[in-house]
C-alpha cells in the first residue's frame, strides 16, 4: 500500500546549564564566523534501530534549583526565522486518514528535533567533548525540574546526553516498528497519497475524523474504534504518539533551559530553535498530544507565542473543535500564508 505515511517515511534517517547572569551578548565578528561555519544544522545520521525501551521511560519529575535568567522567555529574544501560520502544516488534509497524518507528524517533528539536538552534540575541538556532556549536564534538567529515567524499576537521575540518547533510540525504534507504524497495505483500504488523491480500487475515501460530541473519547471522535484503525495502526497508536511527543517536549525543554545561551544564542541559531518549537507546540496542542501540565517548564514562552498568535487560536481549540465547526457548517478562520 503506497500510503501517505509510507511516502513521507521513505528516506527518513534512523537517525551545560549556563548560570551567567549578564545579559546575553555576542561578539559580532566571532559570532559571524561561527554562524558561517555552522550555516546548516547537521542532518539526521545513523541512529541504529533498537528494541523498544518504553518500560524505562519515566514520568517522574524532581525539583531542581535552577535560578539562571531565562532570556528566551522575553519577547525580544523570541523571533522566528520564518513567517506564517503553522496550522497550515499541521492540519490534516481532507483526503488523508488521521492515523496516517499523525504518523507523518511524529516523523516530521522528530526530524526537526533531531536537527536541533545535533547542535548540542557537536564535539568541541578544543576539549574533545560535545557541548552537552556528562560534566555540563549531569542531569536532564529544565529549569527547576529534573526528568528521571526508570532504572531497574526505580526513578534515577541520569545525565542529559544519556537521557537524550535513550529517548532518540526509543523514538526511532517506534517509528521503524512495523506493528506500531505500519506501511504495508491494509486489505480493502484505499490508497492515499501525499497529493490527497485516492486510488482505485477501492473507490471509497478514507475514514475522516468527524467529531459529533466533544465529551466523547478521541477514538469515538475519529469515527472508528481507534485512531488509525483503517490504515492498520494498533489500538495503542494514539497513546504511543502522546508518549513520543512528551519525550520530545522534554528534549526541547532541556535545549532551552540548558543550552539556549550556549550554543544557540552564540551561533545565532535561536530563531531556528524557536521555529521548531512553535511548530512542535502547534501540533501538540492541535491534536492534544502533550498535556498542559507537561508544558509548564516552557509555559511563559508558549504564552508569549499564543499572545502573538504564532501558535494560532485554532490550534489551542484543537482538531476536534475544528472538525465540529466544519460539520456544523461554520466557516474556518482564514489562515495566513504557509511558513517560508
Amino acid at each position: 500500500m503506497a500510503t501517505f505515511f509510507q511516502s513521507v517515511r521513505q528516506g527518513f534517517g534512523r537517525g551545560g546549564n549556563n548560570k551567567n547572569a549578564n545579559q546575553p551578548k555576542m561578539n559580532a565578528g566571532q559570532g559571524q564566523q561561527v554562524a558561517q561555519a555552522q550555516q546548516t544544522v547537521p542532518g539526521a545520521q545513523g541512529l541504529h534501530n533498537s528494541p523498544s525501551i518504553a518500560s524505562n521511560l519515566s514520568a517522574d519529575i524532581v525539583s531542581n534549583n535552577e535560578d539562571a535568567p531565562k532570556y528566551f522567555f522575553q519577547e525580544k529574544y523570541a523571533p522566528l526565522n520564518v513567517k506564517g501560520n503553522f496550522l497550515t502544516l499541521c492540519a490534516c488534509p481532507k483526503n488523508v486518514e488521521l492515523g496516517e497524518w499523525l504518523a507523518h507528524q511524529i516523523v516530521e517533528q522528530y526530524r526537526l528535533l533531531h536537527g536541533m539536538l545535533q547542535v548540542i552534540q557537536e564535539v568541541n575541538t578544543v576539549n574533545g567533548y560535545p557541548i552537552c556532556n556528562e560534566s555540563t549536564c549531569p542531569t536532564m534538567s529544565a529549569g527547576r525540574l529534573t526528568y528521571t529515567w526508570l532504572v531497574d524499576g526505580r526513578a534515577a537521575k541520569i545525565s542529559a546526553p544519556k537521557f537524550i540518547n535513550r529517548v532518540e533510540k526509543w523514538i526511532v525504534s517506534k517509528i521503524h516498528d512495523p506493528v506500531m507504524f505500519p506501511t504495508d497495505p491494509v486489505q480493502g483500504a484505499p490508497h492515499t497519497f501525499a497529493s490527497g488523491d485516492v486510488s482505485t480500487p477501492p473507490a471509497t475515501t478514507p475514514i475522516a475524523a468527524g467529531p459529533t460530541n466533544l465529551n466523547a473519547s478521541l477514538t469515538t471522535l475519529a469515527g472508528q474504534d481507534w485512531i488509525g484503525k483503517s490504515s492498520g495502526f494498533p489500538p495503542t497508536f494514539y497513546k504511543d504518539c502522546q508518549g513520543i511527543m512528551k519525550q520530545m517536549f522534554r528534549c526541547y525543554a532541556h535545549l532551552y533551559h540548558g543550552h539556549w545561551l550556549d550554543p544557540f544564542w552564540h551561533i545565532n541559531r535561536h530563531e531556528m530553535l524557536n521555529m521548531c518549537f512553535v511548530h512542535f507546540v502547534t501540533v501538540a496542542k492541535y491534536y492534544k498530544l502533550v498535556a498542559d501540565k507537561e508544558m509548564e517548564p516552557m509555559q511563559p514562552l508558549i504564552d508569549l507565542y499564543m499572545k502573538q498568535e504564532k501558535i494560532p487560536p485554532e490550534a489551542i481549540a484543537g482538531h476536534w473543535a475544528s472538525q465540529e465547526a466544519a460539520a456544523a457548517g461554520t466557516p474556518a478562520p482564514a489562515a495566513n500564508a504557509p511558513p517560508s
